[in-house]
């Protein structure tokens, strides 16, 4: 008798027991998110993502110090969804109680699904972009289309109830069919849709963004949904992602955003002109443009205004001075061509019917008024500006006078013809500074060669060294310099210390310093050096002179060098090392420093003090 195997029995068994936990237990898909699933915000490069890699979900650096966790598209740039922020510390768990929870680095709950003891068993991104958390692996507990942030794709609803939110800003559906934009959950600056045509509320409207483009609202009181808006590039291209966002400049807008292009480009605003959009500029704050710019700027009213961050317009502005705190009365700044933006609610409270000037006085006079707008476009109309918020709008084409209460005197801003006259009047001025500059120069050049002519038209010779000579030359008037070399015959009879034989006969019997004498004789051998580098620097002419610096022995003179002069011998033995007291690479004293050597004639101690100094300085400062 052959005994079988048990084997294959066993594995039978196994097969069966696996079908049979299936039909009891959830088995998650690869692309499930599991129980227990973390990720944190340190780690940017970890994500879960749909099947076809299209989105993902990951953190997103949001400022240098914050991370949002976030849906993105392609690559994420285009933020679909996002949850935050929170710090370096921050992590999103997938807890096995069922529910998603953002929390900060400190355990603080930041966001949370509240979709714990749900029996919420895996959760999912598919690749329209939706995040769900599912119950039984089909039943769908939460997602984030049913819980949008700033952001509508194609395939999400959105339905009457669901907010999209961006700062103080917010989007709604009205059950009539209208579209608003808010500013702090109260004034109403857009609303549009189908009341124009549709005279009761719908059933339950739904706003859709189709693939192409097309913006739309459907109802089952609607035979076809009815079209609120086409993108400007409806229907073109391939593997494009068309979304609405709320901007955090208030603005509702459709993009487009090619897959892996990095980019994402605006196809249609509600607000077609952003300073229209309520609080953009902040309180106080006047939206207006330039002719350099087509996007909007934001400054203040007039000089009596500063800006409450420098950093950033947008957050209004702010009186230097409050009216309350005035040392008189306050005023009426005027505004030209300018209007404070009125909303519902603030037009059921803020208009009134009055001519120019009494919405003026009116304002002036009543202390819960801030600031006035008279329209000039027929209506009579006159907006009091309470001070809880004032939004302005400033443009040519604006049929309007504003007025601004303001501790005097009034300062207003300078106009855009002021400042091109006041640039045009800069330029003038930089075209006369250097006109006098260039003229200086020349001036200075001609008077410095007019005093090396002077000091050197005796010269036999107009060299290179000439103007050197000036101080030995000034030093002494003596009938040897007509029949050699002035320099070399200098040189030898300072050898010789035969000093007084160097001077001006004329300064015979005088009171000298021949301290003085010394060093001007000895400071002028180092100016007149062949070589350029061996010449000083004039401070250090300057400090030598007076004393201030010990003066080593030049060198001879070139000429003596080859020989003797005179039937004397010279013997060169000074150290030339002494050279370093001096910039090595100093360069040739300039035609002014033969000046410096042209000191007055010796009369005293104290005189040769005072002139060879004050010259000397005066030089080198030039």
């Amino acid at each position: 008798m052959t005994l079988k195997s048990p084997l294959p029995s066993l594995v039978v068994a196994v097969v069966v027991f696996v079908l049979s936990s299936s039909l009891l237990f959830d088995v998650s898909s690869a692309d499930d998110i599991r129980l227990g699933s973390t990720l944190f915000a340190s780690n940017l490069n970890e994500s879960w993502s749909s099947p076809n890699r299209t989105f993902s979900l990951s953190f997103v650096q949001d400022t240098p110090t914050s991370f949002v966790a976030a849906i993105t598209y392609s690559g994420g740039f285009v933020r679909v969804w996002e949850a935050g922020p929170v710090d370096s510390g921050g992590s999103l768990r997938f807890l096995s109680t069922g529910t998603l929870r953002l929390v900060n680095g400190s355990g603080a709950v930041v966001f949370d699904s509240n979709s714990e003891n749900l029996n919420v068993s895996s959760a999912a991104l598919d690749d329209s972009g939706n995040l769900s958390l599912r119950r039984g692996g089909n039943v769908t507990v939460w997602s984030s289309f049913d819980n949008p942030t700033d952001t509508i794709v194609p395939s999400q609803d959105f339905a009457y109830g669901k907010v999209l939110q961006s700062g103080s800003y917010s989007f709604t559906l009205l059950r009539s069919g209208n579209l608003t934009l808010r500013w702090n959950n109260s004034i109403v600056y857009w609303n549009e849709g189908l009341n124009s045509s549709i005279d009761s509320n719908l059933t339950s409207p739904v706003l859709r963004l189709q693939p192409t483009g097309i913006l739309s609202i459907s109802d089952p009181t609607l035979s076809s949904a009815a079209i609120i808006a086409y993108s400007s590039d409806y229907a073109e291209g391939s593997d494009i992602l068309r979304f609405l966002k709320l901007e955090r400049d208030g603005n509702l807008k459709i993009f487009s955003s090619s897959r892996g292009s990095g980019t994402a480009t605006t196809r249609w605003s509600a607000v077609t002109d952003q300073c229209q959009v309520f609080g953009y500029c902040g309180n106080m704050g006047i939206c207006s443009y330039n002719e350099s710019s087509s996007d909007p700027f934001c400054g203040c009213p007039s000089q009596n205004f500063e800006l409450v961050d420098e950093n950033d317009s947008r957050k209004g502005c702010k009186r230097k001075v409050e009216i309350q705190d005035c040392p008189g009365s306050g005023t009426m700044l005027e505004l030209d061509h300018t209007k404070f933006l009125t909303f519902e609610p603030e037009l059921t409270s803020q208009v009134f019917f009055v001519g120019i000037s009494a919405c003026r006085l009116n304002c002036l006079v009543t202390d819960s008024c801030v600031a006035s707008t008279s329209l000039s476009d027929g209506t009579g109309l006159c907006y009091l500006k309470t001070p809880d918020f004032v939004s302005g709008y400033q443009s040519p084409a604006l049929p309007s006078t504003s007025y601004v209460k303001v501790c005097g005197p009034v300062l207003p801003n300078p106009t855009s013809m002021q400042l091109m006259e006041n640039n045009r009047r800069w330029k003038l001025r930089v075209w006369i500074i250097i006109v006098v500059v260039l003229s200086t120069l020349l001036v200075l050049v001609a008077l410095e060669g007019g005093l090396w002519y002077w000091c050197c038209r005796h010269s036999p010779k107009f060299g290179s060294l000439s103007a050197q000579y000036a101080l030995l030359e000034y030093a002494s008037v003596s009938p040897e310099t007509n029949r050699k070399k002035f320099s070399l015959w200098a040189y030898e009879e300072f050898e010789k210390g035969n000093i007084e034989g160097i001077l001006d006969k004329r300064l015979a019997g005088q009171d000298v310093d021949m301290e003085q004498v010394m060093r001007a004789i000895q400071v002028s051998f180092w100016c007149i050096q062949e070589q350029p580098s061996h010449r000083p620097m004039m401070g250090k002419v300057v400090q030598m002179l007076e004393g201030i610096m010990e003066i080593e022995r030049a060198p001879a003179p070139k000429a003596l060098t080859e020989g003797s002069v005179g039937g004397t011998s010279i013997n060169i033995s000074s150290n030339v090392s002494a050279l370093s007291t001096f910039a090595a690479s100093a360069p040739a004293p300039s035609s002014s420093s033969s000046n410096q050597a042209g000191v007055s004639p010796l009369v005293s101690g104290r005189n040769i003090d005072r002139a060879s100094s004050s010259l000397l300085r005066s030089s080198d400062q030039n």
